[in-house]
C-alpha cells in the first residue's frame, strides 16, 4: 500500500529535521561508547572491536602532522575522535614540540597511518633531545 492510499502525511522539513537529529545523536552516542560501559552491556560485534581501540594511538596525516591521543570513536570513513591528544612537531635544530589539542576530530580523508603506542614506552622518550625533519604530505 503506498502512502497515499494509506492517509499517512507526507514528512515535512521539521520531521526530517528531528529524524536527522535523532540519527546524528545514535551515532554520536556510539562513537562515545567506552570500554567501561561495553562491560555492563551485553555483547556486540561493534562493542567487541571498540574495545580494541582503548589504548594510546598515533597518526600521521596525509598533511604530514602526527597527532596522539585516546581513541575514543571511528566510523565507516575512518573519521577519528582523539581525547587528550596533541600534536608532535619535528624541527631539525630543536627538540620535539608538543601542542595539546585536546579532544581532536580527524577526517578520514586525512588519515595516512594509525598505530596503537606504548604508553610506557612513549613516556620514556626524550623528546627534546629527538631532532627530526617533518613528515612530508602525501603526494597522490
Amino acid at each position: 500500500m503506498s502512502r497515499m492510499q494509506s492517509n499517512q502525511p507526507l514528512p515535512t522539513t521539521t520531521n526530517l529535521k528531528r529524524g536527522q537529529e535523532e540519527e546524528e545523536e545514535r551515532f554520536l552516542i556510539g562513537l562515545s561508547t567506552t570500554h567501561a560501559q561495553n562491560q555492563h552491556q551485553p555483547q556486540t560485534n561493534e562493542s567487541r572491536v571498540f574495545r580494541l581501540f582503548v589504548p594510546l594511538f598515533r597518526v600521521a596525516s596525509a598533511k604530514g602532522l602526527t597527532n596522539t591521543g585516546t581513541l575514543k570513536g571511528f566510523d565507516q570513513t575512518i573519521n577519528l575522535i582523539l581525547d587528550e591528544s596533541h600534536e608532535r612537531v619535528y624541527s631539525t635544530t630543536q627538540g620535539v614540540e608538543q601542542v595539546v589539542l585536546g579532544l581532536h576530530i580527524i577526517r578520514g580523508d586525512n588519515v595516512a597511518v594509525v598505530g596503537e603506542l606504548d604508553d610506557n614506552m612513549d613516556s620514556r622518550l626524550d623528546l627534546s633531545s629527538i631532532r627530526a625533519e617533518p613528515l612530508n604530505s602525501v603526494v597522490h
